[in-house]
C-alpha cells in the first residue's frame, strides 16, 4: 500500500475515534458525608479508558450501600455499571471482577479509629487474643465483618455506613477498622466526633479492592482489564498510587505499630497474591 494511503487511512482511524460515541459508565455513589476512595477510584478508571484509547464518559450514578450496589449490578436493566469493593467468592461469582487491586491490597491493613479520648484503648494489645477483649463496628454486609469473626473477634454491625461513627463516638463499640487509605479522610470528614486514630496496631488480612462490573457488558470489563493491565506494566498505575496514597502512608507510620495477621476465608483462589508488583510491601 502506497505511504500517502496509509498516512490517509490513518489520519480516517484517528478522526473517526476521536468522534465515535463515548463510553458510558455509571457508577453508585456512597450515602454518606464523603467517599475517601471516590476520588482515587474515578482517577484509575479514567487511566484505564486512556490506555484502553477509549472516550469515557463517567457519570455518577444513585447513591446506595455496598450490599444494594451488588444486586443492582445483576439486574439486567441495571442503573451502574461498575462498583469498587473487595473481593470474595460471591461477588465474583456474581459479578465480573478485574482482578487488578485498584489499593495494592491496602484494604486488607487496617487501623482503628476509636472514641474521643481513647487514643491508647489498644496500647496492650499485642496478639488476636488480646484483641477479642475488645468489640469491633462494621457494616453487615461488607466481606471484613465476616473474616473479624472467623477469627473470633466480636463485632457490632449495622445496615449503614454513614451511622458506624457517631455509634462509635457514642461508645456503642470499642473500635471502628479502617483502611489505611480510609482513615485520615474519614477522621476529618467526621471532626466533629473528635474520634481518635490508635497509634499502636495495624491488623492485616489478604484481601484486593477490585472494579466489579455488570455481567451485561462483558465488553467494558475486557477494555477495562486492558487498560488497567497497560497502566500496570507501563508504571503509571503506581504513580497515581504514589500521588494519592504515598503521603498518607508515610504519615500513618505502618512499621512502627504492632502487627495482627488475621486470616481471610472469603479471598478467592484465583486472587493474584503471587504477581508481587500489583501488592504494597510495608
Amino acid at each position: 500500500m502506497p505511504a500517502r494511503l496509509k498516512l490517509l487511512l490513518s489520519g480516517l482511524l484517528i478522526g473517526a475515534a476521536c468522534h465515535a460515541a463515548p463510553v458510558i459508565i455509571n457508577y453508585p455513589i456512597l450515602p454518606a458525608k464523603g467517599d475517601p476512595q471516590l476520588h482515587y477510584m474515578l482517577s484509575l478508571l479514567k487511566l484505564a479508558c486512556n490506555k484502553a484509547a477509549a472516550n469515557c464518559l463517567l457519570r455518577p450514578g444513585p447513591a446506595m450501600v455496598q450490599g444494594r450496589a451488588i444486586q443492582e449490578l445483576q439486574r439486567k436493566q441495571s442503573r451502574i455499571d461498575v462498583m469498587w469493593t473487595m473481593t470474595s467468592h460471591d461477588r465474583e461469582r456474581l459479578l465480573l471482577p478485574i482482578r487488578i487491586p485498584l489499593d495494592k491490597g491496602l484494604i486488607g491493613w487496617r487501623i482503628a479509629l476509636v472514641p474521643p479520648g481513647k487514643g491508647h484503648l489498644l496500647a496492650d494489645v499485642n496478639s488476636l487474643k488480646a484483641l477479642a477483649r475488645f468489640t469491633a463496628g462494621q457494616e453487615h454486609d461488607w466481606p471484613d465483618t465476616a473474616i473479624l469473626q472467623a477469627a473470633g473477634l466480636p463485632v457490632v454491625s449495622t445496615p449503614d455506613y454513614e451511622p458506624l461513627f457517631s455509634m462509635l463516638a457514642k461508645h456503642r463499640f470499642d473500635y471502628f477498622p479502617r483502611s489505611v487509605i480510609e482513615i485520615l479522610d474519614e477522621q476529618q470528614t467526621h471532626a466533629d466526633l473528635q474520634l481518635e486514630i490508635d497509634p499502636h496496631l495495624l491488623l492485616h488480612y489478604p484481601t484486593a479492592f477490585y472494579f466489579f462490573i455488570t455481567p451485561n457488558r462483558p465488553r467494558l470489563a475486557h477494555m477495562l482489564r486492558d487498560g488497567l493491565q497497560q497502566a500496570v506494566n507501563d508504571g503509571s498505575f503506581d504513580t497515581l498510587f504514589q500521588q494519592y496514597h504515598g503521603h498518607t502512608l508515610q504519615a500513618l507510620q505502618l512499621d512502627k505499630r504492632q502487627i495482627i495477621h488475621l486470616p481471610n476465608p472469603l479471598l478467592p483462589p484465583d486472587t493474584p497474591l503471587a504477581q508481587k508488583n500489583l501488592w504494597y510491601q510495608p
